[in-house]
């Protein structure tokens, strides 16, 4: 475990903040209207600059869903936000509206938003989507420096348990109404686990279907460059390299922890290039005056930007279990010794959705769970491969409201008619 990274990245941040703070009142100063050189070209790219480097310095924060309505049948309808269920590492929120009638009588979806670094808020659009047609709940994971050390930690198994938890109070919200869930790339893992436990207990709480959007379920197949660096590399060098102490004075000091500015660079180097051009072209939009193309710009890397730490102990279980040792498809996972055994998952409705160019869960990873859960009936499994998307058009974007949503609305239609 390296004890010093995280220090120096603190120190850096707050070295820079002095500049920080100049370059925020030099961009103030040169967009104010009243400043004759505001309206030059000059001064439009003096403020251009000094927005993107204080753009480029910022830590920012925990950004929030912000969904206030829904339109549903031409009305619109006033969402309001709560907390439902909580523990130190994850809240369950409820995005409740105000129906009357007919409306109240839709299914419920549990999105389980990943824990890999992003907010929850990275499946705003999704929660977008599928509100006027259902009673949407999302996993709220929590930032691990956030959590004081004394309060415990969090490894996969617990990561499993809070789903369980999850299905059992929302299956007794509304008696009678279906539980759909989602989980969204990395959530395919421990919600199909979850389901597994949970249906060979025969608990009357099981989910009616679980669709798995860009999971890794078996990383062997088709091997993008994540899942090839994690298994060239193995478990022990992710400990050594990627592990880091909370530094003081978050109230998670001293927990272990793999950093989301970490996380954050890895997914940036992946496509480098493709974020240097979106940086450029937001100065030429700010020099332009195209103000929607650059608000356009702030919104996108507000939420990218924004990133939150895993506690050490769950990161390198899921290294272990799912991309160096493939235990799931192997059978060979367990939870709190119990082994996971997906032919035990019989009632449950099972879709998976794959996207064309995904370079983060490469095709056949998720497709390998229509295979695993052999003892579901056939009339209950569909698979949707979505062309032309990566992995983030699997769950977001114009692609997936046209023709990946309907489809998972009419897979649940089917699997549980309401």
């Amino acid at each position: 475990m390296n004890c010093y990274s995280y220090q120096w990245h603190e120190m850096t941040y707050l070295a820079l903040a002095p500049a920080r703070a100049m370059s925020g009142m030099t961009r103030l100063w040169f967009n104010n209207p009243v400043n004759p050189l505001a309206h030059t070209h000059m001064g439009r790219n003096v403020a251009a600059s000094a927005e993107l480097f204080e753009r480029l310095t910022r830590r920012y924060g925990k950004p929030e869903f912000g969904i206030k309505s829904v339109a549903i049948d031409g009305l619109d309808v006033p969402v309001h936000e709560t907390v439902v269920w909580e523990d130190h590492f994850c809240k369950l929120l409820h995005f409740e509206r105000e129906l009357q009638g007919k409306g109240q009588r839709q299914p419920k979806l549990l999105i389980v938003a990943p824990m890999s670094g992003h907010n929850a808020t990275l499946l705003r659009g999704t929660v977008e989507t599928f509100l006027p047609y259902y009673d949407v709940y999302i996993t709220d994971w929590q930032d691990a420096r956030l959590v004081p050390l004394a309060l415990g930690n969090f490894d996969l198994d617990d990561y499993i348990d809070y789903l369980i938890e999850m299905f059992r109070l929302l299956s007794a919200r509304y008696d009678g109404l279906p539980l759909h869930t989602i989980g969204v790339c990395q959530p395919a893992v421990p919600l199909i686990a979850a389901v597994a436990l949970i249906e060979a207990r025969d608990d009357v709480h099981v989910p009616a279907s679980m669709t798995l959007m860009g999971g890794p379920i078996d990383t062997r197949r088709s091997p993008t460059a994540v899942n090839l660096l994690a298994q060239s590399r193995g478990s022990a060098w992710f400990r050594e390299n990627c592990v880091h102490a909370v530094p003081y004075p978050y109230p998670g000091a001293s927990r272990d922890v793999y950093p989301g500015f970490l996380q954050l660079s890895g997914f940036m180097a992946m496509n480098f290039d493709r974020h240097v051009n979106a940086h450029i072209e937001m100065f030429n939009h700010l020099v332009e005056g195209d103000g929607d193309s650059a608000e356009k710009h702030r919104e996108f890397y507000d939420e990218y930007l924004a990133v939150m730490d895993l506690t050490a102990e769950f990161y390198l279980q899921t290294i272990d279990t799912v991309f160096v040792d493939h235990l799931l498809p192997k059978g060979e996972m367990r939870h709190r010794g119990t082994k996971i055994d997906l032919t035990a998952i019989r009632r449950v409705g099972l879709m998976t959705v794959e996207g064309e160019r995904d370079d983060i869960s490469g095709l056949g990873q998720t497709y390998a769970a229509q295979e695993l859960c052999s003892n579901i009936p056939a009339k209950m499994k569909l698979h949707y491969e979505q062309e032309g998307v990566g992995h983030y058009g699997v769950f977001n974007g114009s692609r997936f409201r046209q023709q990946i949503a309907p489809r998972i609305r009419a897979f649940h239609a089917a699997v549980a008619p309401l």
